[in-house]
């Protein structure tokens, strides 16, 4: 079976309801991951989404809230942890590609998850890095 990687903003969106497309578009892939188990997320993803939703939102999320979600949304999608292999993959993809760090941080975890789409809106559409392809799950 093959998993997408989430990056944040997938998540985020849920929670923005400014862009009706994107919301829905939102739900639709978290449904998806947490019923088929096709999603796949890392630590970062969960600190990114967290610190979004407490912090940077329009309506910020209550602490509760944003607990429920992480327990009921994010952990049962969270498969990579930090490790030494994880980082020194992040440095490579960064000095062979030149993305920003964290950029290679959610590639190289999405890797490391044997995922082959990464889907995100933050990163060029299309583009392929070793088996993984890049997805903006948001594009008109």
């Amino acid at each position: 079976m093959s998993v997408d990687f989430l990056d944040s903003n997938v998540f985020v969106y849920l929670f923005d309801e400014a862009d009706a497309a994107k919301h829905a578009a939102a739900r639709s892939l978290v449904a998806d991951a947490l019923s088929h188990g096709t999603g796949v997320v890392s630590f970062q993803v969960v600190q990114e989404t967290l610190n979004v939703l407490t912090r940077k939102l329009k309506v910020i999320a209550r602490a509760e809230d944003a607990e429920s979600f992480m327990q009921h949304t994010l952990v049962p999608l969270w498969r990579v942890q930090p490790s030494p292999a994880l980082y020194a993959s992040a440095l490579d993809i960064q000095q062979r590609q030149g993305f920003a760090f964290y950029d290679s941080l959610v590639i190289a975890a999405a890797a490391q998850a044997g995922c082959r789409r990464l889907l995100s809106e933050d990163l060029q559409h299309g583009q392929r890095i070793g088996r993984l392809r890049i997805e903006n799950p948001f594009r008109a």
